[in-house]
């Protein structure tokens, strides 16, 4: 409209009815805003705990006496749980109500961070973090079911972007805070941090949450086969993938039975929610275009981003040395930067179309992990910075518009349904990336050492040589018998040999997730626009 219009006389202007105005957004209160943001921060500090927690396992287990073998059930049975009780949290929040289950299980899990802190052996802290996942994991999903609930189409994007700092960059941040808490505090403080955000997350739940009643009778009308055997079978998928490798997978009695069991209560569970008449979860979501394929994109996220954050302080501990603050202060520049980008993401949301933010965040992830492809026993810190930054712009472009385009369109009841597919799905694809990483990093060290000790030979000059100056070098420092200092000649090169196989194991590793996030990006190219996201519009 001109400025020069106020100045035109009423008299002047011929009476012409006005266009009809855009619908205004529906305005969005306060007290939902703060429902939102504090539902968002409780899935951070789960999100959180489980990072920050895996960065200090080795001073924990050294603290209540666990070897490093049984020592990675901490992380395990947290886990586990926590996969479990995500898809049953949309269930459960209209049993007892959201306000009810949210803060009770919100308040739990802050008691039962200070108790971890506490733990005196290996049995009190599987225990303990057994059931803080089982109340992590519900803070999670409600703050995803919240966001998609609560606030209109046009402010979705807002909440989602708060979401994604759960979803990325809580897992790229958590080394970093659990290196520097361990190595200037100790390891109990990495459950104590929780306690003050955490009390903030409550209070201001407490002020938010509309009270309403309980649906007890839900329960005789629950699912219950279905929960049966989708807990069963999840526990013991979950158990397989963490566990697998370190056991040789199916030369283990122990995981062949698992994935037996697995197998056949996940086949079950899916008959039971297709045919059973009110199914614990919504399965038939998957069959919706935008959610299907933003599923399948998710699960590879989750396998490039949780795999990732394990890999890269693996590399940096194992070739490297460093300590677990010099790998967090690595890790920080795949977070930090997301701190300040995923603010904007709600405003390119407005400006472009959706699914060109989430191609151009998996590209830039994608080309992140290829960037680390070629290490040498020099990539340290100041060659992993630049893969970082563009690795944390990725993660920083995909979580929110993906979230936005897989869940447009779900009906208010089926938002749990969705919700907890959506954020199980990434946990598990995390699980899977993981169990993976591991046995290709194994599998491709032993194939670089049989390709390199071919051209290690007795009958090469250049080994004769390379053996006869370290010889002398243990000679020269205090080895006196020479045949001594020959075999401990062998055994340098033999060590030498391997850092190098390792290495490109490490860079084969990096591949494998490029390709997994180039996979995820042919998925989101079958993403179909969403309807008009409009300020006001509706589910």
């Amino acid at each position: 409209m001109s400025t020069l219009q106020p100045t035109l006389s009423a008299a002047s202007t011929p009476s012409i009815p006005a266009p009809a105005a855009a619908p205004a957004a529906p305005a969005v209160s306060a007290r939902t805003w703060i429902a939102v943001i504090g539902a968002t921060l409780g899935a951070f500090m789960a999100v959180l705990n489980i990072q920050i927690v895996n960065a200090s396992l080795a001073d924990i287990q050294g603290a209540i006496g666990a070897g490093i073998d049984d020592g990675g059930w901490i992380s395990t049975s947290y886990l586990i749980a926590e996969i479990v009780v995500i898809p049953l949290s949309g269930w459960l929040a209209q049993v007892f109500s959201i306000r009810i289950y949210l803060l009770t299980n919100a308040v739990l899990f802050l008691i039962l961070s200070a108790a971890c802190a506490l733990a005196q052996d290996l049995p009190q802290m599987i225990v303990l973090r057994a059931v803080q996942g089982f109340t992590g994991g519900v803070l999670i999903p409600m703050a995803f079911t919240l966001i998609i609930t609560l606030l209109p189409r046009g402010k979705q994007p807002a909440g989602l972007a708060l979401f994604a700092l759960s979803a990325t960059f809580a897992p790229a941040i958590g080394p970093t805070i659990g290196g520097y808490l361990t190595e200037n505090f100790g390891w109990q403080y990495i459950f104590y941090v929780n306690l003050v955000p955490g009390g903030i997350m409550v209070g201001m739940l407490w002020y938010s949450l509309d009270a309403k009643p309980m649906k007890l009778s839900l329960l005789r009308e629950g699912d219950w086969a279905g929960i049966a055997t989708m807990a069963i079978g999840l526990s013991a998928l979950q158990t397989v993938l963490e566990e697998g490798n370190k056991d040789d997978w199916f030369g283990s009695l122990f995981i062949v039975k698992l994935s037996v069991i697995a197998g056949v209560a996940l086949t079950v569970f899916l008959i039971i929610e297709l045919t059973v008449k009110k199914p614990l979860l919504n399965l038939r979501l998957l069959v919706r275009r935008n959610f299907g394929f933003g599923m399948l994109a998710n699960f590879l996220l989750g396998v490039a981003l949780y795999g990732s954050v394990f890999i890269l302080p693996q590399y940096l501990s194992r070739i490297q040395g460093y300590n677990a603050e010099q790998i967090g202060m690595v890790l920080a520049w795949t977070g930090l930067p997301q701190l300040a980008l995923i603010p904007l993401v709600p405003r390119l949301m407005q400006r472009f179309d959706a699914r060109i933010i989430i191609g151009i965040g998996f590209v830039l992830f994608a080309a992140s992990n290829f960037m680390n492809i070629y290490m040498t026993s020099n990539y340290a810190a100041d060659q992993l910075l630049w893969p970082n930054v563009v690795r944390a712009i990725g993660q920083a472009l995909v979580m929110a518009p993906l979230s936005a385009v897989a869940t447009a369109g779900i009906e208010p009841e089926n938002a749990g349904s969705a919700s907890g597919l959506f954020n199980m799905m990434r946990n598990l694809g995390g699980a899977v990336g993981i169990a993976l990483l591991q046995t290709v990093l194994t599998k491709r060290e032993q194939y670089h050492s049989n390709v390199l000790m071919q051209s290690v030979s007795v009958f090469e000059q250049a080994t004769r040589t390379r053996l006869e100056q370290l010889t002398q070098y243990f000679v020269d420092h205090g080895i006196l018998d020479r045949s001594d200092a020959a075999h401990r000649a062998y055994v340098a090169i033999g060590h030498i040999v391997q850092k190098q196989a390792y290495i490109q194991a490490f860079s084969d590793t990096f591949y494998l997730l490029g390709v997994a996030l180039i996979v995820a990006l042919i998925a989101a190219l079958f993403l179909k626009k969403p309807g008009h996201v409009s300020a006001g519009g509706a589910h």
